[in-house]
């Protein structure tokens, strides 16, 4: 499986990519969309978005983006929820922040991702790949939609890379950032919920941002 997890430091090959679904709600209108998307282009992960609804729901949601993405090698992550990430047939699970990631990652490893974002500094990035997190993300929105200058993102990035083994996902807003990213050493590219309302397909654009890194 061509996961975060798994692929690990290898800089002959480009970044894979990592793409961020919208909040859903009734995943059903979005699975045309996803498969268009993973037909046309090879993606690495995707982080699944849900939006609240009993556990059930959550995990029938879940199952059915599954059946679209893991058969083509493509590591399903929930953004948080790790409660049901075994249940769901998920990969794994997201975690924003160094309080998420040391609740969740018990119950996630080793058999199950466990990814760490939402850090605010290089102590929370240490601290994340001290806590044996699968890779740390560094660029991606708040909950308010704030991401922090692109230069900050940078930086992070060429110093992760420089200094640790765990993989590093770097977050970009748009497809200008996505050679950037992977020349300063990210493994994964994170393309968010942007690419999906875009102006042109969401496969053309992703296609691009492939482009952009092959």
């Amino acid at each position: 499986m061509n996961s975060p997890a798994s692929r690990g430091r290898t800089h002959d090959a480009p970044p894979g990519l990592y793409l961020f679904t919208p909040p859903l709600g009734d995943v059903a209108a979005f699975l045309r969309a996803l498969q268009t998307v993973t037909d046309t282009t090879d993606v690495a992960a995707l982080l699944l978005r849900l939006q609240d609804a009993d556990e059930r729901t959550l995990i029938n949601r879940a199952k059915d983006v599954a059946a679209i993405v893991q058969p083509r090698g493509i590591a399903l992550l929930l953004d948080g929820r790790a409660e049901i990430a075994a249940r769901a047939g998920a990969d794994g699970a997201h975690l924003s922040g160094i309080e998420a990631l040391t609740a969740a990652i018990g119950a996630l490893k080793p058999e199950l991702i466990a990814g760490a974002g939402g850090l605010k500094s290089r102590h929370d990035a240490m601290l994340a790949g001290e806590a044996n997190a699968d890779y740390v993300m560094f660029g991606e929105p708040d909950r308010h939609g704030r991401t922090p200058p692109f230069a900050a993102v940078i930086e992070r990035v060429s110093w992760w890379a420089e200094v640790f083994e765990v993989p590093c996902v770097g977050y970009a807003q748009n497809l200008d950032e996505v050679a950037a990213l992977a020349q300063a050493g990210s493994d994964f590219i994170a393309l968010g919920d942007w690419i999906w309302t875009s102006e042109e397909s969401p496969a053309a654009v992703v296609t691009k941002a492939a482009n952009a890194l092959a």
